[in-house]
């Protein structure tokens, strides 16, 4: 979206939950999160504070590649090393962050990271999105979701984390972006509302932290649509707010 005022940042502090009955945070059904203490972080516009206290909630510090898992810290998967021949086609590898213990799929038909905000699927887009950290964005292709799952890094062994948070660009209405958290069995832990771009950078960014590692599952809404030639965006003369990604933050994953 084409911002031509500033308005002031939103930034949600760290707040300790024990069970919600909100919508913002509800699972499918009505179902609710399980029983355990979290903090639920989100902001819009400057993301520097809420980025900050989800990292040092999330364990500290910053875990690198390599065969996991570590005894704390976290990890963040931020695009930006992917090489140039995976880079703006649809078939990026589900296990590219298998170092890292992330896998991520889609009921669309592919994953794509981006270096030019997409702008090669749609021109319309590169005015509309704009990437985090550098250059490269992520986004699922045919389908706005996106599953990701955990593994200890560098294996295929289930693992589980303590938080998950993620990093959207362009979110012009409420609603549009979320994340689901499930556990190991399944239980569905809530869903968690990205809120409104609120200037002309258009970042939001929503994270969930419990105090142990209890996060198998991830589903992430990205938009209302999928990102598609024909398919313009809501401030673009479109009838659906498009999202894309960028960085990713969770804890170290642990074994389940």
């Amino acid at each position: 979206m084409r911002y031509g005022r500033s308005i002031l940042a939103l930034v949600g502090l760290s707040v300790a939950l024990t069970a919600c009955d909100s919508d913002d945070t509800a699972g499918p059904g009505g179902e609710v999160p399980i029983d355990e203490p979290l903090r639920v972080i989100e902001a819009s516009g400057d993301l520097a504070v809420a980025l900050a206290d989800f990292q040092a909630l999330a364990g500290d510090p910053a875990n690198s590649g390599g065969a996991g898992p570590q005894p704390g810290g976290r990890r963040e998967i931020r695009w930006d090393g992917v090489p140039a021949d995976r880079t703006n086609t649809d078939d990026f590898p589900i296990d590219f962050f298998n170092n890292a213990g992330l896998l991520t799929t889609t009921d669309g038909i592919g994953l794509r990271v981006s270096d030019n905000d997409f702008g090669d699927l749609n021109q319309g887009y590169a005015d509309e999105f704009e990437s985090f950290s550098k250059i490269r964005t992520f986004m699922s292709i045919g389908s706005p979701r996106m599953t990701v799952t955990f593994q200890v890094p560098g294996s295929t062994t289930p693992a589980l984390v303590n938080g998950f948070g993620i990093i959207f660009s362009d979110i012009d209405r409420a609603g549009a972006a979320s994340i689901t958290l499930y556990a190991a069995d399944g239980k569905n832990l809530g869903r968690y509302l990205a809120p409104v771009r609120s200037d002309a950078a258009g970042h939001s960014f929503v994270g969930v932290v419990y105090d142990r590692p209890l996060v198998a599952r991830v589903e992430v809404s990205s938009g209302e649509a999928a990102l598609g030639a024909t398919t313009d965006d809501l401030s673009d003369g479109g009838t659906h707010d498009l999202v894309i990604t960028d960085d990713f933050l969770y804890g170290e994953p642990q074994p389940e």
